[in-house]
């Protein structure tokens, strides 16, 4: 992530969500509120950097050519990812009644404000400067904020978020759903292990948890280097990608066994296969749930 200010990454994920609930009828996923979050003039902002080829190119590119870039470097990941997890998050919410809903790198997230079930206590935890970027942006629309939602600053690499969950009011005897979604590109493996640990010791047996990956091994074709280059530019480093089975051994070992897990041929099928336009899933994305059934012992 980026110190004192706010992740680019993060506005161009919401912008994704708002060009795509504006431009498209086929809808992978639906953020009716993704516009009116980040507003018109960063939207606006954020098409001209796109259109701009994210600062480097000399002359901006056509209409036609930015919105052939959003759709084939910007929307596929956010897309996908959000039906994944909000999808498994309403099964999970219909079988448990009261639960728990911990979002790690919220960004500009709206479910928040999309949620209508009051049997959800929400949790988004960010990097300090990009939540806080996010609830002045809240303040200037004057929404009014949940009592079951609660923010909580985190920054992954140098803080635990265990202690600062548990400060914000989270109960770790409830069943809870964890998501991570777009903070493991930025993450080493380790510091993500230490991440899944932290989620394990809040867990009760049942709770799930949520997250897309990069993967480390394959050939993979040119968009997946070109991506990584444009995150580079945008101050916001990717750290290479994990593999499998490195990251089944990891849940495993804490207690995690997977229930759904799509490596990017799936995801391909599940969302894009059938579509009109040339969105496609990225070749290096997987997406994973795995439910906790405890037996970890963290002695």
């Amino acid at each position: 992530m980026v110190a004192e200010r706010e992740s680019v990454t993060a506005k161009l994920c919401a912008f994704a969500r708002a060009w795509h609930a504006i431009h498209e009828r086929d809808k992978i996923f639906e953020d009716d509120l993704a516009f009116d979050l980040i507003g018109k003039e960063e939207y606006d902002a954020m098409y001209a950097l796109v259109s701009s080829g994210f600062g480097g190119a000399d002359i901006p590119f056509s209409r036609a050519d930015t919105e052939q870039i959003i759709t084939e470097y910007i929307a596929p990941i956010p897309l996908a990812r959000i039906h994944f997890a909000e999808n498994r998050l309403h099964d999970f919410a219909a079988n448990h009644g009261k639960i728990q809903y911990v979002i790690c790198g919220a960004g500009s997230d709206t479910f928040l404000f999309r949620n209508d079930n009051p049997d959800i206590e929400i949790f988004e935890i960010d990097h300090p400067d990009t939540q806080r970027y996010k609830r002045e942006r809240i303040r200037q629309l004057e929404w009014n904020i949940r009592e079951n939602v609660h923010f909580v600053p985190v920054d992954f690499e140098r803080q635990r978020m265990t202690e600062e969950l548990l400060n914000a009011g989270f109960d770790p005897q409830l069943p809870t759903y964890f998501s991570i979604l777009g903070v493991t590109y930025y993450l080493t493996l380790d510091v993500f292990s230490d991440t899944l640990k932290q989620i394990a010791e809040l867990s009760v047996p049942g709770s799930v948890l949520v997250f897309d990956y990069p993967m480390k091994t394959g050939v993979f074709p040119e968009r997946v280097r070109r991506l990584e280059q444009i995150t580079a530019s945008l101050g916001e480093h990717m750290r290479g990608g994990y593999d499998y089975n490195e990251v089944s051994r990891a849940l495993y070992a804490l207690g995690f066994q997977i229930d759904t897990y799509l490596p990017p041929e799936k995801v391909q099928a599940e969302y894009f296969d059938s579509r009109a336009d040339r969105m496609k899933a990225f070749e290096n994305v997987s997406l994973l749930s795995a439910t906790y059934t405890a037996g970890y012992d963290f002695e």
